[in-house]
């Protein structure tokens, strides 16, 4: 079912290997002409345009932007209890884990009298969006909020697309995750508008101001990806996210039901989603195969899957051995990477480049979507080279703050003119000079 790399027996470098690895990829360039008049829109006529442009794409016009307090309290009341007790553990686990992420004011004395403080000081308004397509979401809305609660952020707010089986309001249990998290503040509005009115703000149809956000954050399609880009001048963001991806790194060793499960969950997100096995056995990676064969058709989404196991994004790659393997998946850089292994926790430690790790049998990606704790907002498309998932740092601005009493800023300030001079900026080490010299006398001569 899925198709095969053969690398063995082929010395690659990085930029080879870059080059022959399966990849998803969200080509946003090509929408970005069709979301910008959406964006512009927004800008210019707020809750209207985006209410509009909601009606346009998701069939359904709610009475207002912002979901009354009633229908949120509603939600919560009618939510199943399981599922309530699911939610809360998840909340409960993502707060310790993101508990532990908060940073503390460092004061680092530069010489005697000379101070540098750095503050972490928390963004004032975060929009958090949650996607409402082809599944619902509450456990992006966890993700989302839990780690800006932590960091501090003061006012929040979650867009959410309206549903016209949900009385043209988000998804109940959408609704329900933000009044289990304490947000009361969730809005209407989904797609590329809904990223454009966080941006901008506007006026809702009773008249009250929808203010505009600092920062979006959240996973969202094509669409939603193109809106940040577009408006990332404005607000900052977390990423743009592409299509959601898998790398298993397994041996002989490790279970072939549990790869196929662990590759055909992934794969049930979305059609463009990939699923990649890295593995030193090719008796391994038939079984595999056979047993997604088997397996996949019993699922919801089996259609989904198969489009998303059979495309090019999807494979499974040979290797000589797991050394080769983990070049491989560093090269890959995984939003999710599985490490099945006989020497599992070891190989994990070794890995440079992944959104995030999941050890050993026990530790699937999916426990990671829930429960795990972690973060499940990750870089996408090979961008795990270079950043991070969400995360309380997503929403902390370190400020340096510099404190030198007098005979700090004497001592050091032969060093700031002279380097002043050597970049031909003068006046920068006269503002020094000026605090220590009379430099009327010399002025008068020039």
């Amino acid at each position: 079912m899925l198709s095969r790399i053969d690398l063995r027996g082929r010395p690659l470098g990085t930029a080879e290997l870059r080059r022959t690895l399966p990849r998803g990829a969200a080509d946003v360039d090509s929408v970005v002409d069709t979301v910008r008049p959406v964006v512009e829109a927004v800008r210019e006529h707020g809750a209207t345009a985006a209410l509009d442009y909601g009606e346009k794409f998701d069939g359904v016009r709610p009475g207002s932007v912002r979901v009354p307090a009633d229908v949120i309290a509603r939600a919560a009341e009618e939510l199943d209890p399981d599922i309530r007790d699911a939610l809360a553990e998840a909340i409960r686990r993502a707060r310790i884990v993101h508990s532990a992420q908060k940073r503390t004011d460092t004061v680092t004395e530069v010489a005697p009298g000379g101070f540098v403080t750095e503050r972490w000081v928390p963004v004032e308004r975060v929009g958090l969006y949650v996607p409402g397509g082809k599944a619902v979401y509450p456990s992006s809305v966890i993700m989302n909020v839990v780690p800006a609660q932590v960091a501090g952020v003061g006012s929040l707010v979650v867009a959410s697309p309206p549903q016209p089986d949900s009385g043209g309001w988000p998804h109940p249990t959408i609704l329900a995750a933000c009044s289990l998290l304490g947000v009361d503040e969730v809005w209407a509005v989904g797609g590329a508008q809904a990223v454009a009115l966080l941006a901008y703000g506007g006026r809702d149809r009773d008249e009250a101001e929808l203010e505009p956000v600092d920062i979006v954050t959240g996973p969202g399609n094509v669409y939603v990806t193109a809106a940040k880009r577009l408006c990332r001048s404005v607000v900052g963001i977390d990423s743009e996210a592409g299509p959601t991806e898998i790398a298993v790194l397994a041996d002989n060793s490790a279970d072939p039901v549990h790869v196929a499960y662990d590759l055909i969950s992934q794969a049930e997100h979305d059609p463009n989603a990939a699923s990649v096995l890295v593995t030193d056995s090719a008796e391994f990676a038939d079984t595999v195969d056979q047993e997604i064969e088997a397996r996949y058709e019993v699922t919801l989404n089996s259609d989904r899957v198969r489009e998303a196991l059979e495309g090019p994004q999807s494979a499974i790659i040979l290797v000589d051995d797991i050394e080769t393997g983990l070049r491989v998946v560093d090269a890959y850089a995984a939003e999710h990477l599985e490490i099945q292994t006989r020497n599992s926790a070891a190989d994990a430690a070794r890995v440079r480049n992944a959104g995030a790790i999941f050890v050993g049998a026990y530790s699937p990606v999916p426990l990671g979507d829930y429960a795990a704790g972690s973060n499940h907002v990750l870089p996408t498309s090979g961008t795990a080279r270079h950043s991070s998932g969400l995360s309380v740092q997503t929403f902390l601005r370190g400020i340096h703050v510099v404190d030198y009493d007098q005979a700090a800023l004497k001592e050091i300030a032969p060093t700031v003119v002279a380097l002043a001079d050597a970049e031909l900026l003068p006046a920068h080490g006269e503002a020094v000079r000026a605090r220590f010299e009379d430099l009327t006398a010399t002025e008068e001569q020039q």
